[in-house]
């Protein structure tokens, strides 16, 4: 599995780009969000997700690890595959498109190309408890992406030692309203493993 790539961008579409990395060129599907996100940068760190099939292995990209984590939820739904998710990730930003999912508005997902009703539903079904256990609270004690980031790395962690996850939450959740933006990941997990 290819985790992320960084490197040299050498080549960006709406649709793709095609990173140097060690002087192999990598190409990645893109959404829309991940697009306007790494802008005009010429170094970038994308989070990937190798998808393997019969006849191709394709690689997405992402921005941010949470754009990641939804694709990924959302490529876990019947019916759903990596590029209906892309074109998901495209017409929404990301917090919206869970948003969407979370107040049950199929309206909004059927607003998608390729949406139709039943998908609609099925995502809403499939994903809504999922998509809160994941963020209760919506990663709102730190800012952006490496917030979520921090909370989901050290959640992952805790409950890998065989932490209850309702108990990790609430240490972690704890912590980051004391210490804000300024705590690295393993005194985090560290002090989470304390108060666990």
């Amino acid at each position: 599995m290819i985790a992320y790539l960084r490197g040299k961008l050498v080549h960006k579409e709406p649709t793709h780009v095609v990173i140097d990395v060690g002087g192999v060129g990598y190409q990645a599907s893109i959404s829309l969000n991940t697009f306007s996100e790494i802008k005009d940068q010429e170094n970038i760190l994308l989070a990937t997700y190798l998808h393997v099939r019969e006849d191709a292995h394709l690689l997405y990209g992402f921005s941010s690890e949470a754009e990641k984590a939804l694709f990924l939820n959302l490529i876990s739904v019947n019916g759903v595959g990596p590029n209906t998710a892309m074109v998901m990730l495209s017409s929404l930003p990301p917090a919206e498109l869970k948003a969407a999912i979370l107040r049950e508005d199929a309206a909004t997902l059927q607003a998608v190309k390729g949406i139709g009703g039943k998908t609609a539903q099925r995502l809403i079904l499939e994903l809504r408890d999922k998509l809160r256990k994941a963020s209760p609270d919506g990663g709102a004690t730190l800012s952006g992406a490496q917030g979520n980031t921090l909370r989901q790395e050290a959640l992952t962690a805790l409950v890998t030692l065989g932490i209850s996850r309702s108990s990790a939450e609430a240490s972690i959740d704890g912590i980051l309203r004391k210490s804000g933006n300024t705590i690295s990941l393993e005194d985090l997990v560290k002090q989470a493993l304390k108060n666990a």
